[in-house]
């Protein structure tokens, strides 16, 4: 015998197919009882309902979509980990999308699957306000570590760590930093230069950007290059893959890390605590992140256009110490930055 059919269902639990296919896609319609009948049939017969067929009768295909700007970073390995257990705890079913850190390619992605998924987490997205706008006019729209007003959003606050950040570096001695920047249209990116700049301010240190750079460990070359141009004893690194690539450069360069120079990184990946020396970064609970992300979206989708207050979560990071950052070295008792000599 093949796989039992609504039809079955139905024969046996003396009832017309509709009625089944209210049962499991407008349960709301069917009184108590005889939802019961129905499912007892479809629990001795060993029914599947077809997620497609069921989304036919309730508009919905308990699917979410996730994009992320880059599936390569290890920073979305916790961020997706969480929304998925989260989706799956609903039923939910997460289809993850790679942006590869295009515009263009992350728009074409969801326009592609407006009409096969219920809502869309948009993680990192690099799109304009506007676009995100109209995206979230139309569809529901969650942003994970993004914020634009009006939509709903979940975030690893970068404000107070970043003051975390420089209260540490001050309190090492250092009265100079650099940030390396991020992508140009990174909305995390353009927010911690500003966290920076302002409590490097406050602590009376002072603070310059270059930059943009790609967030990747090759792009660490030349943003160390550059930092070491500046002058400034502290480099802090967009994300910990560029951090990582810094360390990589100053190694070649003969420039001791911590002993002349402190290097910080962002997101606290797993590699962060492999390499050397390990790195001082800021992280957080990106996976609790994940899972806020899909409570908001499931909830939206329960109260479809509810013009109440747009939900904005936001989760505190925290620093991690490690070895790359240390005492600020006087300039005197800094060796000049040159290569390596084998």
């Amino acid at each position: 015998m093949g796989n039992p059919t609504i039809y079955d269902v139905a024969r046996v639990a003396g009832v017309a197919t509709s009625t089944v296919s209210r049962v499991f896609g407008k349960p709301g319609r069917i009184t108590d009882a005889t939802r019961d009948r129905v499912l007892r049939a479809a629990r001795e017969l060993g029914y599947e309902p077809n997620p497609h067929a069921r989304a036919l009768t309730s508009n919905r295909t308990q699917t979410i979509a996730m994009v992320v700007s880059d599936i390569t970073n290890p920073h979305f390995f916790e961020l997706i980990r969480g929304a998925e257990m989260r989706a799956k705890a609903a039923a939910y079913t997460l289809v993850l999308v790679n942006a590869e850190e295009s515009t263009r390619m992350e728009l074409e992605q969801v326009r592609r699957l407006t009409r096969s998924v219920d809502g869309f987490l948009l993680a990192a997205s690099r799109q304009p306000d506007d676009e995100l706008a109209e995206l979230a006019a139309a569809h529901p729209v969650v942003l994970i570590n993004r914020r634009v007003p009006g939509i709903a959003s979940a975030v690893l606050e970068p404000w107070e760590g970043c003051r975390q950040i420089v209260a540490h570096l001050a309190s090492l001695g250092h009265t100079s930093l650099t940030y390396l920047a991020g992508p140009p249209n990174s909305w995390m990116a353009a927010s911690r230069w500003t966290a920076l700049r302002d409590a490097a301010a406050e602590a009376g240190m002072s603070a310059v950007r270059t930059g943009p750079y790609t967030p990747t460990v090759k792009s660490g070359g030349a943003a160390a290059d550059a930092a070491i141009g500046t002058g400034a004893t502290a480099f802090v690194a967009h994300n910990d893959l560029l951090a990582i690539g810094v360390l990589r450069r100053l190694a070649d360069r003969s420039v001791r890390v911590p002993g002349d120079v402190s290097v910080v990184g962002f997101d606290d990946i797993f590699a962060a605590d492999l390499c050397t020396p390990s790195l001082t970064t800021l992280g957080g609970a990106h996976s609790d992140v994940g899972r806020a992300a899909v409570e908001i979206l499931l909830e939206s989708l329960g109260h479809p256009r509810d013009h109440g207050a747009t939900p904005e979560i936001v989760l505190p990071s925290q620093l991690v110490l490690r070895a790359s950052t240390g005492p600020r070295t006087g300039p005197d008792d800094r060796p000049p930055a040159g290569p390596r000599q084998n």
